[in-house]
């Protein structure tokens, strides 16, 4: 009989499992999934073809909504640049509504002006303006309407004047 813990040979040294499929190696720190040999998954795992910016790879609701607002608010504020200015645009989740709101409705935007130390800002209110759309569609033509009218209302002209795209509904 040997000590293995003499022994020369470092594989020796290893603790060994006998199972019905005979002996193996045992797994030493946590347990690692490579399913059917497809690679291992997750964002500890970086980028992939599939998802050549890591994962995970789709953008969540407001990365896309923030990615419609500034495509909608780029070409809007482009025609107006003399007259609008070094516009903001921000993007909240849901407005702050005191006791004393006396509208039907929930706010979707706001036009905060310039004051002594901030440029003027147009506030987006991301999850009333989500909740009125269906489709991604349908969230840039109201954010199209919403912007174009808080600039018509700035610009004191007509909502058909201010963008080419705008429809009267």
């Amino acid at each position: 009989m040997t000590d293995d813990s003499f022994s020369s040979d470092p594989a020796a040294a290893l603790p060994v499992a006998i199972t019905a499929a005979g002996p193996t190696e045992r797994r030493t720190g946590p347990r690692r999934r490579d399913r059917h040999d497809r690679g291992m998954r997750g964002p500890a795992f970086g980028t992939s073809p599939l998802a050549p910016t890591g994962v995970p790879a789709r953008r969540n609701a407001a990365e896309h909504f923030d990615t419609v607002a500034l495509r909608v608010m780029h070409a809007v504020v482009s025609r107006w640049l003399a007259e609008l200015g070094d516009v903001e645009l921000a993007v909240e989740e849901v407005p702050v509504i005191t006791e004393t709101w006396q509208a039907g409705t929930v706010p979707l935007a706001a036009y905060l002006d310039r004051t002594a130390t901030t440029a003027p800002r147009l506030v987006l209110f991301r999850r009333p303006l989500e909740h009125r759309a269906e489709t991604s569609f349908d969230l840039e033509a109201l954010l199209l309407t919403v912007v174009v009218e808080q600039f018509a209302e700035v610009l004191g002209i007509p909502a058909e004047d201010v963008h080419p795209g705008y429809e009267v509904e």
